[in-house]
């Protein structure tokens, strides 16, 4: 793949920032819950980390580790067992059906990409808790998809932040 003009090329992902920015974002995830309560128009924290994470390193991160993390967001929250998992789990899927098309765009295409997959995520939240009697779902559901959605550039910005350092600068290196 042939680079823009100006864009360096990047370090590999270290495996801890990895891990701890998912442990970091299931944490602000369980703090929003208890702290605001439900709260349904937040955006998803975890979904955010896990659909980038899915999408730029999709040999390290897949529909497993999507899937554990809804069953940890689940049991936080005393929510149905499974509504979290199922969500996380079908929004992997689609991060890696999509994940070579998303990066060939820039920032604003690749909203639109993962737009509709925060969507079917919250979507298909709603719909199990609707199936289990809870009844319809708020408006303000609809509000969630598109502040996680539009997180996607700062996302972006912070997560690549220490792939995109320079190396250990060496005169007889050509890159």
């Amino acid at each position: 793949m042939i680079l823009p003009r100006g864009e360096a090329l990047l370090l590999p992902a270290n495996p801890a920032f990895v891990w701890g920015t998912l442990g970091g974002a299931a944490t602000a995830m369980i703090v929003q819950g208890q702290l605001a309560g439900p709260t349904v128009w937040l955006p998803d924290w975890l979904a955010l980390v896990l659909a980038f994470w899915i999408v730029h390193q999709p040999r390290r991160i897949g529909v497993g580790v999507a899937f554990v993390a809804g069953l940890v967001i689940d049991v936080a929250y005393g929510s149905l067992l499974g509504q979290h998992a199922l969500a996380y789990a079908v929004m992997g899927y689609g991060a890696v059906s999509l994940h070579r098309r998303v990066l060939w765009f820039d920032q604003r295409g690749q909203v639109l990409h993962v737009l509709p997959l925060f969507a079917l995520t919250v979507g298909l939240q709603a719909l199990v808790r609707w199936l289990a009697g809870d009844g319809v779902p708020p408006w303000a559901w609809l509000v969630s998809p598109l502040l996680t959605a539009s997180a996607w550039p700062l996302a972006t910005r912070a997560l690549l932040a220490p792939q995109r350092r320079p190396p250990d600068p060496d005169e007889t290196r050509p890159l």
